[in-house]
């Protein structure tokens, strides 16, 4: 886990000064070594920052040159099979001087080529390789985007990175906003691939290789393709029974969890005693001689504390468990820095207690596993199950009744909402308990007007009724480009691509990724094996979804290795009480970042419907924390910038 950087120029300048401004912002993601190549003829450099993992000696060290020298590399990630490869390429005749991943990859590219060598790597990287002979940069993201990699121009210069901090500090980089992407980032609290929040600056998809000269324009192709790879499964499902399915899962994840834990400095995982990270756990505990080191924070605040649960859990497994409770003077410290720990606007606020754990487990490992991934893969997410719900009910609705309930309910203002809710619960008891109940029903009215598929699970998503300009394309509707019908996908396997191929990368991935790398401590996420994912379309939807619970098949893997009461509970989130800390101890900073001044410079919103929302949430109104939290990044963020 590390972090890159490096340009491709056609103009003449101080390389060695440049290559080194670059990959100063990347100390925090790499603080082991550095290293920088430079080709003045070829009119290229590399840059490195190395968090040391594999292989301690400078045997590792980057950027690395093949044997034969054609090619040089910079690269950040793991790819987790390649002992298995080294043994092929030793039949090929290849040497080794080290033990390190990256000398492996030099070697599959000299061997397979580019593309044939990435679709054999099982693993998370981003990586940057020069080929020599024929003058040629390629750029490789892993299949899922774990690891990140921007790119863009400046002037003649093709620049790249890990982060934008190390574009940004290349000598005459413009950080000019793009105000579609700023649109795209208050709809959905992240920057989704491949815009980025500065013009002329892109993020590379996953699973794609771009390939670049001074003599040829930059040109991207896929080597995996995750619509592809979904239709694939899809048409295989009727040929696994339950008791195969089982199998071929409980095989994966064990194989998955066990390429994870190679690592030549200590490693431990995360736990809050949920399902995926449990499971990812007792794995790990059934491969290994000793107890494991697992990792978990608790909130003074019981609605937000997962902690006795993880507690329990690690009982049972018998990790070496390390719980620290957070005070929320602890988490509030951390808010000023977010702006700087995460590079790009981002507003998912479990970011926080993310940082907090990344820190905590840092003080006694360098490599932590998650369980990151399985609510995508095993429809574990409640939206998945409540929006096939709201489908079903339109479903027995004619259109035009439909169409004008959705309007009526969409008359009313969250507010009205939240004391019509209030009102009717003090008259009828029995009426279920429901967080937000205003926001909740406006938005409901929203999608009962929607007819398309894809644009109804976007609105799900949506935090802000935004238009998104003409001259972008917001890639949750660009990811169908034939529309939902003609692809054969249930309404969850639509779901569930889309947040494959969005929200997973560019919001949950980039919060682990920007938190734990601000540490340095890397992350790994096993039940994002790409074979996982692979089976994951394999297996039908009711063995995902029973009832209203998801991730059932998940569960019946996990059963094996812990009695379902630790682990059976309603799904919380790893969240914090935002709202209250925006009305209390959050208030003034709040403020300050929500003043008439401050909205001035974010102007894709009305000022005055910013500070309705802030009167409306400071009474007690209406909860808009969300909302808030999303303007409120932004704002500091552009405060930073300029």
């Amino acid at each position: 886990m590390c972090g890159l950087a490096g340009f491709l120029t056609k103009d003449t300048f101080d390389f060695d000064s440049a290559i080194r401004l670059m990959t100063e912002p990347l100390t925090h993601r790499g603080p082991d070594d550095t290293g920088h190549w430079i080709n003045q003829e070829a009119g290229v450099s590399l840059g490195f920052r190395r968090l040391a993992i594999l292989d301690l000696s400078s045997a590792g060290h980057q950027p690395m040159l093949s044997q034969s020298g054609r090619y040089t590399i910079v690269f950040n990630g793991e790819v987790y099979n390649y002992r298995a490869l080294q043994e092929e390429l030793s039949k090929l005749g290849h040497k080794f001087k080290g033990h390190s991943d990256t000398e492996v990859l030099l070697a599959a590219f000299e061997s397979w080529g580019i593309h044939e060598s990435a679709a054999k790597f099982n693993g998370m990287f981003a990586i940057a390789l020069f080929d020599q002979k024929d003058r040629t940069l390629y750029l490789i993201r892993d299949r899922l985007g774990v690891k990140p990699l921007y790119y863009g121009w400046a002037g003649k210069s093709f620049l790249f990175a890990s982060e934008l901090g190390a574009i940004r500090a290349f000598p005459g980089f413009k950080s000019e906003i793009d105000s579609d992407s700023a649109t795209l980032f208050l709809r959905y609290g992240y920057v989704p691939a491949p815009y980025s929040i500065l013009s002329g600056i892109k993020k590379l998809k996953p699973g794609t290789i771009l390939k670049i000269s001074r003599s040829e324009p930059e040109s991207v192709t896929s080597y995996w393709n995750l619509l592809e790879v979904a239709e694939r499964g899809v048409q295989k499902q009727t040929q696994s029974t339950l008791p195969e399915l089982k199998e071929r899962l409980n095989s994966l994840l064990l194989d998955s969890v066990n390429l994870r834990m190679i690592s030549d400095v200590p490693l431990g995982a995360f736990l809050s005693g949920g399902v995926d990270s449990s499971l990812v756990v007792a794995l790990m505990q059934k491969q290994s001689s000793r107890a494991v080191r697992t990792f978990s924070i608790a909130f003074e605040d019981s609605s937000f504390n997962e902690a006795p649960q993880a507690r329990a859990v690690a009982n049972h497994f018998g990790t070496e468990h390390t719980e620290f409770l957070v005070t929320a003077r602890e988490a509030l410290d951390v808010i000023p820095n977010l702006t700087q720990i995460y590079d790009e606007p981002f507003a998912d606020s479990s970011q926080i207690p993310t940082y907090l754990v990344a820190k905590l487990a840092r003080q006694h490992v360098t490599v932590a596993l998650s369980g990151d991934g399985g609510d995508e893969l095993f429809g574990g997410y409640n939206r998945y199950i409540w929006c096939e719900k709201i489908r079903r009910l339109s479903a027995y609705l004619p259109k035009s009744i439909r169409h004008a309930l959705g309007s009526l309910m969409g008359s009313l203002s969250p507010s009205s909402y939240r004391k019509l809710y209030f009102t009717l619960k003090k008259l009828l008891p029995v009426l279920p308990s429901v967080h937000a109940p205003g926001e909740k029903i406006s938005k409901l009215g929203r999608l009962f007007r929607i007819d398309n598929e894809v644009e109804f699970y976007r609105q799900t998503l949506s935090l802000w009724e935004l238009p998104t300009s003409s001259s972008i394309q917001d890639p949750l509707l660009s990811l169908f480009p034939k529309g939902v019908s003609n692809r054969n996908f249930s309404r969850l396997q639509s779901m569930e691509l889309m947040d494959m191929a969005s929200y997973l990368p560019d919001d949950i991935l980039v919060k682990v990724d920007r938190a734990t790398m601000a540490v340095a401590l890397e992350a790994r996420e096993p039940l994002l094996d790409y074979r996982l994912v692979e089976l994951s379309f394999e297996i039908p939807d009711h063995f995902k979804i029973r009832g209203s619970q998801g991730k059932w098949l998940l569960r019946e893997a996990l059963h094996q290795h812990i009695p379902k009461e630790l682990v059976e509970r309603p799904k919380m989130g790893f969240g914090i009480p935002l709202g209250d800390w925006l009305r209390g101890p959050l208030r003034e900073w709040t403020e300050n970042s929500l003043s008439p001044k401050r909205l001035e410079n974010i102007p894709w919103i009305p000022a005055a419907d910013i500070r309705q929302m802030w009167t409306q949430h400071l009474s007690g109104e209406v909860n808009w924390q969300q909302q808030l939290w999303c303007v409120v990044m932004l704002s500091e963020w552009v405060a930073g910038l300029r």
